[in-house]
């Protein structure tokens, strides 16, 4: 606030500002505006950190300072999905926190001016989706619409990471054309998928084919899975399902080796690339929103183990030559680490997700702390800085590191958080209905005939280690334990699910097919 503002984002080395909207994901810098000066950028995704952190005066100021200077009638060229999880999420998510936090706000009442915004702005976003295939342009004037000879390639994440935003402002506005568009695009999306249910990395939105295609869960891809779960939580349609569980069951086939994803082509499923990319720090978070929690600490501590390496987690890291990238080197401030940190902490109460998150604490202070903010790491071997502080720092790596340590913000509301870090609150009025995999299905349980009768041994009054020694390949590993149906640990149900063997727990069903001690996270 003190160098930046208004400006979109922080140089924290030269204490100054770069007007940087229309450069996210313009990496030939390509068409800048001439006259552009700013959407205050940071102020937006800021907005939700600032509630989050307990300090409404500050997140009041904003929303006024907001409510009587943004315009977005400027021309300028930007990036639809950049403009869609920064602007228009952040400007939904402060304006639903203002609603909900009206009573504390001190200068008259909240009277919806964020949500005239994010109308405005999603308006301005509409003409992109005019294409034969109903999916988007990668890039949008807010002023003039798509401009002439407009490149037709963007990626997975460009048109399959709309739906959260947009599907929201259609519920608070009751104007359908915005989900509509954003449901069209993903559905147009997931059926260009291979025989092997995967998608590509890039495509032609004009003729409705791929352009790449290699692709893996890191840049270009990421938040395609992310929002397909987080849209069925948010909405409760049993569409996003169908798309995201054998989407997810392919991810988990064709690109996992051990604890790490490499990258494959889609139509084959055989590995292309084999490298640790930054984004994909952000998977083991998703997993443990899904309840595959045991998978996710696997991958968790390997990236733990790089971050420990270098210090911070490099863009990109090739894991068939145990070596850094040559060129993207670098660590731009990331928050994805810190989120599944934080999911996983969330989970399971381990206290070692707390050393953790003093380790990134740590690392951010020593390496990246200037006086005039904090610079991303232009080189993780050297640690040369960069003057340059992303938006997304505070809106997200703040964020996941101060909820890790202080969750009040979520004990009395359930939220989906965004690919940006903002906040949806989860509303029985949005859900078409309650996802089934939320309803205990085992409070009335009918067996018939056909289904094996699973006891335990005390049931049968058996010893477990008598039975062990008359019999190898005892059924029973204690007194307490009941095998689940399958022994590939698969369930369609909590029936098909039995009791643990070490702690005599109940095993459940989680929403990704596999039996577990789940536990409920945010």
């Amino acid at each position: 606030m003190t160098y930046a503002f208004p400006h979109d984002e922080l140089k924290p080395l030269t204490k100054s500002f770069t007007d940087s909207l229309s450069e996210l994901g313009n990496l030939n810098l390509e068409r800048l505006p001439q006259d552009y000066n700013g959407s205050a950028l940071t102020l937006v995704e800021s907005l939700s950190s600032l509630v989050v952190l307990g300090n409404l005066t500050e997140f009041e100021r904003g929303v006024l300072w907001l409510s009587e200077n943004l315009t977005f009638d400027v021309d300028a060229r930007i990036n639809l999905f950049e403009g869609n999880i920064r602007l228009l999420g952040g400007l939904i998510s402060g304006h639903l926190l203002a609603k909900d936090y009206n009573n504390d706000l001190k200068v008259g009442q909240y009277k919806d001016q964020l949500l005239h915004l994010a109308e405005n702005l999603g308006r301005r976003f509409l003409p992109a989706f005019e294409t034969p295939t109903g999916l988007p342009y990668a890039w949008i004037n807010l002023k003039y619409g798509v401009m002439e000879n407009e490149t037709t390639e963007t990626s997975t994440s460009g048109c399959g990471s709309l739906i959260l935003e947009m599907g929201a402002l259609s519920r608070l506005t009751g104007d359908s054309r915005y989900e509509a568009a954003a449901l069209r695009a993903l559905r147009k999306l997931w059926s260009m998928r291979s025989s092997l249910n995967l998608v590509g990395t890039t495509l032609d939105v004009l003729t409705g084919k791929w352009i790449e295609y290699s692709s893996g869960i890191g840049a270009g891809v990421d938040s395609f899975y992310e929002y397909l779960i987080k849209a069925y939580v948010l909405f409760g349609s049993d569409e996003y399902w169908d798309m995201f569980h054998p989407a997810y069951l392919a991810v988990q086939k064709y690109f996992r080796h051990g604890p790490w994803y490499h990258e494959a082509d889609m139509r084959t499923g055989e590995a292309t690339h084999w490298q640790l990319t930054s984004l994909q720090a952000f998977w083991p978070g998703l997993q443990t929103l899904l309840g595959d929690v045991a998978a996710a600490n696997l991958s968790h501590r390997e990236f733990y183990n790089v971050w420990q390496r270098f210090g911070v987690l490099p863009e990109r890291y090739l894991l068939d030559f145990g070596m850094l990238h040559p060129t993207e080197k670098y660590y731009p401030l990331r928050p994805e680490f810190a989120e599944s940190t934080f999911y996983l902490y969330q989970a399971t109460k381990d206290p070692w997700y707390l050393e953790v998150g003093e380790a990134i604490i740590g690392s951010l202070n020593y390496y990246t702390k200037v006086e005039g903010g904090f610079a991303s790491v232009r080189d993780v071997s050297t640690m040369k800085l960069e003057d340059h502080q992303h938006s997304f720092f505070l809106s997200e790596t703040c964020k996941y590191l101060f909820l890790l340590y202080d969750d009040s913000f979520l004990r009395n509301q359930n939220y989906i958080f965004t690919t940006e870090g903002h906040p949806l609150p989860i509303r029985s009025s949005w859900h078409e209905k309650i996802p089934a995999t939320h309803v205990p299905s085992n409070l009335t349980s009918v067996k018939d005939d056909s289904q094996p009768i699973r006891v335990s041994a005390l049931t049968s009054q058996v010893c477990p280690e008598t039975v062990s020694r008359q019999s190898v390949g005892s059924p029973w590993e204690s007194a307490c334990h009941i095998p689940d149906v399958f022994p590939t640990h698969r369930c369609r149900t909590d029936d098909d699910c039995g009791v643990e063997s070490a702690s005599c727990k109940r095993r459940t069903c989680s929403m990704a097919g596999y039996c577990g001690l789940w536990l409920a996270a945010y």
